[in-house]
This record gives structure tokens, C-alpha cells and sequence, in this order.
């Protein structure tokens, strides 16, 4: 069989920036996943994708023209029921026969195997490979149908009455193999060589493809189009990074915008802009903003990482004079930051407190109430975190910061730029007079965000954005609006992995039974069982979140088994439960930490709390293990209450000899009942004695 390269491409109209990368790389793999399961491509095969405002392309390496014939079996029925006494074909098989397509005629190539308890009939044949045209127009079908197109559009095609759904109007579609074109069909086009470039800056037009190798090459040299994403997008960087060199300037640093102005554009272009310096009076975060989400502009920053007047612009043209681009952009931007200046302006003419009363009438939620009543469930919630955390001058600070935390919610600027609530609040906050751990917590209070983001600065920032994430997730999961599958409208998850980091990356001594109850008391209504949902939602996500940082799943258990009440002690934790799983004697240990609670819980009544009486130790064993637990326990614990965990658990190595003995040479569960209670509360000793840290058990090989 033939094998050669395969170059597949669907030429449409401007596609959507935000979904470009995803669609590129949908469509490339669905054509592969197709191929490969039709036996036409291989696992040798690559696959290299391209997408442009204006194309989806994918190259397959090693496609067959035909895929290899395939040997069928096919079971058809027991023998008993295939064949008379005679050895003749009963009327049952012949009709199995026909709905395969056969007749009598195929008798001698029936096979006769053993099915199971029974002797069965076979009809074993041979499956032609699918053919290239055959297979590449299921695939091509297949990857146009499974595209995660966020919004479709029907349009007509050329005939004026056949009606297409798809992402955008489509005008051409390639299909080589090698040289040679695959008669397939798509969207109402028929696959042919010839494609358009850029729509200005094309040598060619149309460009015809040489063949599927020279896609990219000819793209680029006839067509000036950078056919690939990655490769277009590392120019932009390129060229966006030498355009703020020649300024001494850096470019702000955003994927995001990288990967959408990357969609926009077929060839980047980088040019230099500026706007008049009297807008750096406005906060810098508001003209980023504008600049970024309005016009996709790249804003330049000083040295200190302060915003300049200079901005750089991506054109997808390259005129042999740029100046009427650049001042056209420059022309444009004007406006955008004259009214991010005229709300500055506007809102400081009023007080952030001035605002407070005004959230009365703006709803939250139909069942929680308005944003007024929101904000006075928030400030009893940081009021008490704060006393906890730094007592009532920490409570009285955090009650303040609550009280204005919401309060730039109706102010112009953040109605504008809902992105740039909590910044615009502490900007005004300061121009209230507020002082600055005022301001921060009123910024930091939303904070993390996302993953990576930064925690609040300071404790009164930290009270009240537990305040705020408590109150969100007790009030939500308390009118039962709880995560489902991958939707969260509410980022309830992104809440409580903000508790989570807080708590942990803080070293904060608050315990989440307590936090979660101290949410749900500001609310009237009797909530049920939505606090204990809460407690184990955070769990989970607690869970997830450490696995995640790459613990096992055997060390997280071991140490959220406890549910231990300082959360910033489990990374130490965690560290010191890797290091004992490392050491020889940890799966010993770990196996008789589970037979010992295996045995505790089988035991009559609770774990036995009495002292070990040491003249009923009559084995040499358990006299053994006795001793080695007054010696080792008290080195355990010594280091356990100095944090140094790792110690704590390595202090345990000296017991294995010992345990594996006791297990070895007792009877635990004596028949005289005296003995065996003080063996339990020998075992119960050293249950206590091991799991400090962690559940050791949880180690123990499955």
C-alpha cells in the first residue's frame, strides 16, 4: 500500500478569534482519529495543524490510499441448530447466510470452532480496506459534525435553496494525497488544489497547491499567509518584543490577547502608537483594559511595570507607509480613554459610604436577597473571622472594609468594566481618605480569582474574602444551587479553592467546621444538611487540589483522613508522609496500622482509654513492644509538638521489629477477657502513637 501525505483544508469566512485554536485542533484530530480508525492511517502518522481567520487546514503524515484488507469472523449459530443430522444446512442458516450476503455456496469455508460450552458455525471472510475517497469524506465528515463550534449560522449555498449550518460561510475546500486530489465533498464544495491568500497582500491568487508537503511554504511565499497558529503567533511575539525594545519599553504580558490577536490576523504586523500623557492620570488598570479588551492594543510599560503613553498595534497589512495606520489607530483609542477618564472623574465626585445605601436596591439573587443584605451577611461573617485572626481591632477594621467592599458596584467605571471591580473601589477608597489596609482588603476581597492568583496582602484583606467566599458558598449551596458535572455558574469551586489556599498558604488557625458554621449562622432560614455539604465539598476540592500539585493518592488520604483542624501544617504533612513511604520499613507499618484499627473496630465497645497494666504483659513480645512504644512514643511526639513531622514519623522506624514480633507471637484476642482488654490497649497505644501526622494505614499495599 501507498503511503503519502495528506493535506486537508476548509477555507471560510473570518472565523471567531476566541474559538480559532480549538476549532484548528478539533478539526485536524478528528480527521486523524477517523483515518486511524478506518485502518488509513497509522501510529506513525503526525498530524501538524493550521488555523487562520480565514482556514482550517490539517497534514497527516503517512496516509494509505487504501487501507489493508481485514479477516472476519463471523459467529452464526451452534452447530446443533446450523446442521441436520445429516450435515446439511438447515433453513435457519441459510437465512443467517443471506443477511451477510451469502448463500449455500459459501458451505466450504463454514469452520466449526468451540464457542464457549458448545460447538459453533464460523463464516470467516475477508473485509476490503476502505479506499482514501471513501474514508476521508467519513472523517472529513465526521470532524466537521464534532467541531466545538460555539455558535452556528445557517446560510445558502450557490444554488439559493440549499440551506448549511456550520461556524461561517464556507468558500473552498483541498484535499491532496501527495500530488493528487481526493474527489471529497464538504459544506456544498467539492475538493479541488486551489486556494486564497491574504485578501492585500497575496503574490498569487489564486495559490495552487503543489502538493500536500508545500501547503505551508507556498501559503506563506505566494499567498502571505502564516498558515500555522503557533508559528503565527510566535512572530507576533517576536515582532512585538523588538517594536518595545526600540522603546526601551516591555509589552504587558497576556495570553489570552496574545492568542486572540494571533486569530485576528493572517500576518502580524507590529506598529508603534501613543496617546496624549494626560490620561496616565487615570488608573492604569482602566486604560489597559480599554486598550486590550476594546481595541486587541498591546500597552507598553516602564521599567517600573508603570503604564506609558506608548501602545503597540497588530495590523494585518504592510503598507510601505504605516503612518496613516498608526494615526488612524491612535485616532481611534482617543475616545475610548476620554471616557475612561470622564467616570474616573465622575465617580470620586462621590464617596465610596456615600454609595453604601444605594446596594439596597440592587438584587443579588431572588432567593438571598439584594446586595445590601448581601454586604451585612459579609461584615458579621469578617467581623468574626477578623476577632479570631487579630481580635476586635482586626474585627472592627475588617467590619469596615465589608461594609464599602461592594459599594464601587455602582459606581460608572465598574459599570462599564465590571473586570475592574475591588480595583476601582480601593483607588477610590484612598481618595475617600481610607487608609491603605482599608483600600487592599477592598481590592484583595475578590482574590484569588484563578488559579495562580495572588491572596490578599494583609488579614483584614484575608477576613474579608473568606467573609465574602463563606457567604457566597453557605448562601448558594443553602437554596440548593450546587455545582453539577462541569457547570458552576456561580464559580462555587473557585470559591472554595480560594478558602482552601487561604487557609493553607496563610497558616491560618481556623478550622473549616468552624468557618462554614460561622457562614451559615448569618443566614435566617434553616438550612439542613447544606452546612455538612458544604464541609465536604471544600474536602473534595481540597482533595483534588493536592493530587493535583502531584501527591499521590495514597498520601492525600493518609493525611486528609484525619481532617485535621490546622490546614497549614498539611503540605509539612504531606512531606513527611512521602519521606516515611520511602523508608523500608514504611509497607510493614503501614499493614500492621491497618490490622491494629481493623482490630480496634472490631473490638467490644470503644477504643480502650485505660493505661496498659504491664503485669498482664506475660508474652516476651508484647513486654517487647511495651518498652520500645515508652521509648519511641515520647520521641515521636516530642518532635510531632515541635512541627518537625518528618522526625515525628521517622522516629517510628524503631517499632517494626517489635510489631512484626507482637503480631507474630500473640494471641490479641485472648480468651481470658482481662488479657485480651490489655492487649487492645496496648494496640491502642500504638494506634495513637502512629497516626499523628497521617493514617498510616491508608499507606498499606492494597
Amino acid at each position: 500500500m501507498s503511503a503519502r501525505n495528506l493535506l486537508v483544508e476548509l477555507r471560510v469566512e473570518e472565523l471567531p478569534p476566541k474559538a480559532l485554536k480549538k476549532l484548528g485542533e478539533a478539526f485536524g484530530h478528528g480527521l486523524i482519529a477517523a483515518l486511524k480508525a478506518q485502518g488509513l492511517a497509522t501510529g506513525t502518522s503526525a498530524l501538524t495543524t493550521f488555523a487562520t481567520p480565514r482556514r482550517l487546514a490539517a497534514h497527516l503524515s503517512h496516509v494509505l490510499a487504501a487501507a489493508p484488507d481485514k479477516p472476519v469472523s463471523h459467529k452464526l449459530m451452534p452447530v446443533a441448530v446450523a446442521l441436520d443430522a445429516a450435515g446439511a444446512p438447515t433453513p435457519a442458516l441459510l437465512k443467517k447466510l443471506a443477511t451477510l450476503g451469502a448463500d449455500a455456496s459459501a458451505m466450504p469455508r463454514l469452520a466449526r470452532r468451540p464457542d464457549g460450552k458448545v460447538e459453533a458455525v464460523f463464516l470467516d471472510t475477508v473485509q476490503p480496506g476502505a479506499t482514501l475517497a471513501a474514508g476521508l469524506q467519513i472523517a472529513l465528515d465526521e470532524a466537521i459534525a464534532k467541531l466545538p463550534i460555539p455558535k452556528v449560522m445557517q446560510y445558502q449555498l450557490a444554488d439559493g435553496w440549499t440551506s448549511v449550518n456550520f461556524v461561517r460561510p464556507a468558500h473552498g475546500l483541498v484535499a491532496l494525497h501527495g500530488a493528487e486530489v481526493v474527489p471529497v465533498a464538504a459544506l456544498g464544495l467539492v475538493a479541488g488544489r486551489q486556494t486564497q491568500g491574504h485578501r492585500f497582500e497575496a503574490a498569487v491568487e489564486p495559490v495552487v497547491i503543489q502538493d500536500a508537503d508545500h501547503y505551508a511554504r507556498q501559503l506563506d511565499e505566494q499567498g502571505g499567509v502564516i498558515a500555522g497558529f503557533e508559528h503565527r503567533r510566535a512572530e507576533l511575539l517576536r515582532q512585538l518584543h523588538a517594536a518595545a525594545a526600540r522603546e526601551g519599553l516591555k509589552p504587558i504580558d497576556d495570553e489570552a490577547l496574545l492568542d486572540e490577536v494571533t486569530a485576528l490576523v493572517e500576518r502580524p504586523n507590529v506598529l508603534t502608537c501613543r496617546f496624549e500623557r494626560e490620561f496616565l492620570a487615570v488608573p492604569q488598570e482602566c486604560l489597559i483594559l480599554t486598550m486590550k479588551a476594546n481595541q486587541k492594543y498591546f500597552p507598553l510599560l516602564g521599567a517600573d511595570g508603570r503604564l506609558t503613553e506608548r501602545f503597540l498595534v497588530v495590523s494585518n497589512i504592510r503598507p510601505a507607509d504605516a503612518s496613516r495606520v498608526v494615526q488612524g489607530n491612535e485616532r481611534v483609542v482617543r475616545p475610548r480613554l476620554a471616557d475612561a477618564k470622564f467616570f474616573f472623574d465622575q465617580d470620586r465626585k462621590k464617596s465610596l459610604a456615600s454609595r453604601v445605601p444605594g446596594l439596597a436596591k440592587v438584587v443579588y439573587h431572588g432567593k438571598l436577597g439584594t446586595q445590601g443584605e448581601r454586604v451585612e451577611r459579609v461584615r458579621m461573617i469578617a467581623r468574626a473571622v477578623g476577632e479570631r485572626l487579630g481580635g476586635l481591632s482586626l474585627a472592627d477594621l475588617a467590619d469596615e472594609a465589608a461594609t464599602l467592599a461592594k459599594a464601587d458596584l455602582l459606581t460608572d467605571m465598574v459599570g462599564e468594566f465590571p473586570e475592574l471591580q475591588g480595583i476601582m473601589g480601593a483607588y477610590y477608597a484612598r481618595h475617600d481618605g481610607c487608609r491603605d489596609a482599608i483600600a487592599d482588603a477592598i481590592e484583595d476581597h475578590y482574590k484569588p480569582r484563578f488559579a495562580g492568583d495572588s491572596l490578599p496582602r494583609g488579614d483584614v484583606g484575608l477576613a474579608v474574602a473568606l467573609a465574602d467566599k463563606l457567604e457566597t458558598l453557605a448562601g448558594l449551596f443553602g437554596i440548593g444551587q450546587l455545582p453539577t458535572g462541569d457547570k458552576d455558574p456561580y464559580g462555587l469551586r473557585r470559591h472554595a479553592l480560594g478558602v482552601i489556599r487561604m487557609l493553607i498558604e496563610r497558616d491560618l488557625p481556623l478550622a473549616v467546621p468552624d468557618l462554614v458554621a460561622m457562614a451559615f449562622r448569618v443566614f435566617s432560614a434553616a438550612h439542613g444538611q447544606a452546612q455538612a455539604e458544604v464541609q465536604h465539598f471544600i474536602f473534595e476540592r481540597l482533595v483534588g487540589m493536592l493530587r493535583e500539585q502531584g501527591y499521590s493518592a495514597q498520601e492525600v488520604d493518609a493525611v486528609v483522613a484525619l481532617r485535621p483542624e490546622h490546614w497549614g501544617d498539611i503540605p509539612r504533612r504531606l512531606t513527611a508522609v512521602r519521606a516515611f513511604a520511602a523508608m523500608p520499613e514504611s509497607p510493614s507499618l503501614a499493614a500492621a496500622n491497618k490490622r491494629v484499627a481493623n482490630i480496634l473496630k472490631k473490638s467490644d465497645g470503644a477504643v480502650p482509654a485505660a493505661a496498659v497494666d504491664t503485669a498482664r504483659l506475660v508474652e516476651p513480645a508484647e513486654q517487647a513492644l511495651h518498652a520500645a512504644l515508652a521509648q519511641v512514643a515520647p520521641r515521636a511526639d516530642r518532635a510531632f509538638d515541635a512541627g518537625d513531622l518528618s522526625v515525628a514519623l521517622r522516629e517510628l522506624a524503631a517499632l517494626k521489629a517489635p510489631v512484626d514480633a507482637f503480631f507474630d507471637g500473640v494471641m490479641v484476642n485472648a480468651e481470658d477477657p482481662a488479657l485480651r482488654a490489655n492487649r487492645h490497649a496496648l494496640l491502642a497505644e500504638l494506634h495513637r502513637a502512629m497516626n499523628r501526622v497521617a493514617d498510616l494505614s491508608r499507606l498499606a499495599p492494597v
